[in-house]
């Protein structure tokens, strides 16, 4: 019998090629957004059909055997609304009607796989091989990017930044850790997406990302940080004042140095859980702007006597 076709890369938004990974976050937007209990009315009506057709569709979809299988059809593909589904096709059998779950599937799902596979289509979180059921579940949780700066990371900080849940918009106060990693994560429980049916909400985790620095690279925990030094202060060594996050510090540069050279101080970059970093003070010779004509006497005196 002619069924009508069902294209659950369609009904999903993605393409068919689309990773694992790319068909459960679909399916989890959809879910949200189509869930029936945040309808009501006709809208309620139109939800309940959607998101039959949604789980329908990641059923299919989230399983391997079942994808392969439904990609299989080939040339079907082509044929429009409707295709003839032959008794036996492509190692698997076709059948129409019957099943546990009958009424729970379109007549295209039970004309490729037979029965329903135990999914709950009045909820949007159910798995292949569960009953249906319709109590409390806990919501999804969320990801989220948070900037820093390196004076952040280095002595700790309180953020505040402003959420929209869908549900709501909040404005949360954030506690950052003292030498919280570049790429690392803070967990706020129940501050992600509400529950269904009264199941509690998810977590928001929040990805840190440490901006670049005016002054400081950022390797790991060690700092690098460039400073100017003139070239008699190269030749006949110097103190001089090196800027770090927790202030100024004096350093001696050695005589003879050469632009370029790293001196380290120790115990002087980012603070971590594992201890303070060091910072490496990276030297570069400059000329002043203003050099007096005695100075530059003095330099051709240099240049006469190097030659």
């Amino acid at each position: 019998m002619a069924v009508k076709f069902q294209d659950y890369y369609e009904i999903l938004g993605i393409k068919r090629d689309a990773t694992p990974k790319e068909i459960k976050t679909a399916y989890h937007k959809l879910a949200r957004k189509w869930h029936p209990d945040v309808h009501s009315g006709k809208d309620k009506e139109t939800a309940e059909e959607k998101i039959k057709q949604i789980n329908e569709a990641y059923e299919v979809l989230s399983d391997p055997e079942k994808r392969g299988k439904y990609d299989r059809l080939g040339a079907n593909w082509q044929m429009g609304e409707e295709f003839q589904a032959p008794p036996h096709a492509g190692g698997y059998e076709f059948r129409t009607g019957g099943g546990a779950s009958a009424g729970d599937f379109s007549d295209f799902f039970e004309a490729m796989f037979g029965g329903g596979g135990g999914a709950n289509f009045g909820d949007p979180f159910a798995r292949s091989g569960r009953r249906a059921r319709r109590g409390p579940m806990r919501g999804d949780d969320i990801d989220a990017e948070l900037g820093l700066t390196l004076e952040d990371v280095h002595r700790g900080a309180e953020k505040s930044l402003q959420l929209n849940l869908g549900d709501q918009v909040k404005t949360l106060t954030v506690k950052i850790p003292q030498g919280i990693a570049d790429g690392g994560r803070i967990r706020l429980k129940g501050q992600g997406n509400p529950g269904y049916n009264g199941g509690e909400r998810g977590d928001l985790y929040l990805q840190v990302h440490i901006a670049p620095h005016p002054l400081y690279k950022l390797q790991g925990t060690d700092l690098e940080v460039e400073i100017s030094v003139r070239p008699d202060q190269a030749v006949l060594g110097a103190q001089v004042n090196v800027p770090t996050l927790d202030g100024q510090v004096s350093m001696k540069v050695p005589s003879r140095a050469r632009s370029g050279q790293r001196l380290r101080l120790r115990g002087k970059g980012l603070d971590s859980k594992s201890g303070p970093g060091d910072l490496y003070v990276r030297i570069k010779i400059d000329i002043p702007d203003n050099v007096t004509t005695e100075e530059e006497q003095l330099y051709q005196q240099l240049a006469s006597l190097r030659s």
